[in-house]
């Protein structure tokens, strides 16, 4: 079995940050002909960010130079290398963070909780951001942008982001429902692991014209059957891994039964995706929706 250095005991964490699911940000991987510009800047703010989506809506409001600490995970863009590391997802370091004299601390929820309440307690401003789906992921880059003096390059950004989302629409649109692809995405190998009903990958691939075979799982972030797989005969499978592109693909098809599924037999099974364009909620999600759709149905529209 091969093992990670960032796989986390809660698995919705796991897929929030990315950083730990796969802690990668693809560097020089194809993404699109178009970039989210950033554009904008804060005004000297010390900000410390303890997640890489978050670190990402940041970089792209301008605040380069007001970010003084990032954690371990924190990987794109390639500046972000360069910040101050506060420790790792899971266990920022509050010694560290206090040394930098934040004015403010963006985190996440769940399993920062503790840390954001020794930090409150401490007297430092710190606020969560916890998207669920696209429209909090919106509403919480309009927040970053309040409290960052950042609001401009916020609406900006989210302009250029809806607007690649339309274009995708716009082409999703013009399929029939009964022609949809049936999608499975697979996050965590042992055990199997997928992306159930409310979670912001779900949204995502059904924002791409596919439909999601694990409609039924118990949690957003969930175990699921591989007999259950091998019934349900996915179109397109979507592997979350980085690690020697097309060695997950390859292993998936040697499982027991998978050689029937449709996706392995049309050899519709992708581990060439960047695993943080659709497990970050951050500005790059909308890049994933876009890459999502090309696996699903090629480059241009039906």
């Amino acid at each position: 079995m091969i093992k990670r250095k960032y796989l986390l005991p809660d698995i919705t964490l796991m897929i929030l940050c990315l950083g730990f699911f796969c802690g990668c940000s693809m560097q020089g991987q194809d993404t699109g002909p178009e970039k989210i510009e950033p554009a904008g800047n804060g005004p000297g703010l010390r900000i410390i960010s303890l997640a890489p989506s978050i670190t990402e809506i940041l970089f792209e409001l301008g605040l380069d130079e007001e970010i003084v600490g990032v954690t371990g995970f924190c990987d794109y863009p390639d500046e972000a290398e360069l910040k101050e590391k506060v420790g790792s997802f899971s266990k920022p370091n509050i010694e560290r963070i206090i040394r930098l004299k934040p004015d403010i601390i963006f985190s996440t929820s769940l399993e920062q909780n503790p840390v954001v309440d020794k930090l409150k307690t401490l007297g430092y401003r710190v606020e969560v951001i916890y998207p669920q789906n696209m429209e909090e992921l919106f509403s919480n880059i309009r927040d970053i942008g309040s409290y960052t003096n950042t609001a401009k390059a916020a609406e900006d950004l989210l302009e250029q982001m809806k607007t690649r989302l339309a274009r995708i629409r716009e082409k999703v649109e013009l399929i029939p429902e009964q022609e949809r692809k049936r999608v499975f995405i697979e996050i965590w190998y042992e055990p199997i692991t997928t992306v159930g009903p409310g979670s912001f990958v779900d949204e995502l691939v059904t924002l791409a014209g596919g439909v999601n075979i694990a409609y039924d799982a118990p949690r957003r972030y969930s175990r699921f059957s591989p007999e259950l797989v091998i019934r349900r005969d996915p179109e397109v499978i979507i592997m979350g891994y980085m690690d020697m592109k097309g060695r997950w693909a390859k292993a998936l098809k040697e499982r027991a039964g998978w050689g029937n599924i449709k996706a392995v037999q049309d050899n519709k099974v992708f581990d060439d995706l960047a695993p943080d364009l659709f497990l970050r909620p951050g500005p790059r999600a909308v890049i994933g929706v876009e890459e999502i759709y090309k696996r699903l149905y090629g480059s241009d529209n039906k």
